[in-house]
């Protein structure tokens, strides 16, 4: 099925919960609809230029995903820059088994230390187990 896109529920279920602040969790949402298929980013400029805010207000939006580990930075493209990319867990693919090949390479380089682990908030409170209902009143 063409335009089919899979995302890892690992992030989209805590996004609400990062710290950082709203702008910049708006923000990681533009950044996955923008991101190509393994969570490949364009460049800083262009990012820039489509979210239509100054380079430097986009490095502050960029700054709490840089400490999440949700957007990861190499130096050294052909002019020198930074090139930027989803974490392969926070990322889009194509298919399923594009997903489910990249989770297990990421997975393993996080074990050997290639690769930094995703740092989201924890629950703080335990779902309720399947089939309770969980105590709702009307205030």
């Amino acid at each position: 099925m063409a335009g089919l896109e899979v995302m890892s529920p690992l992030v989209a279920d805590r996004i609400w919960a990062l710290p950082g602040g709203a702008a910049s969790v708006k923000f990681f949402q533009y950044l996955v609809f923008r991101s190509g298929s393994g969570g490949v980013l364009p460049s800083q400029r262009e990012m820039a230029r489509e979210y239509k805010v100054a380079p430097s207000t986009l490095s502050t939006l960029m700054e709490p995903l840089f400490e999440r580990n949700l957007v990861l930075r190499s130096g050294g493209g052909e002019r020198g820059g930074n090139r930027y990319r989803l974490h392969p867990l926070a990322a889009k693919y194509s298919s399923m088994d594009e997903m489910t090949a990249a989770f297990t390479k990421a997975l393993a380089d996080m074990k050997e230390g290639r690769l930094p682990g995703l740092l989201l908030p924890e629950y703080q409170a335990v779902p309720p187990a399947e089939g309770e209902q969980p105590d709702l009143r009307i205030a």
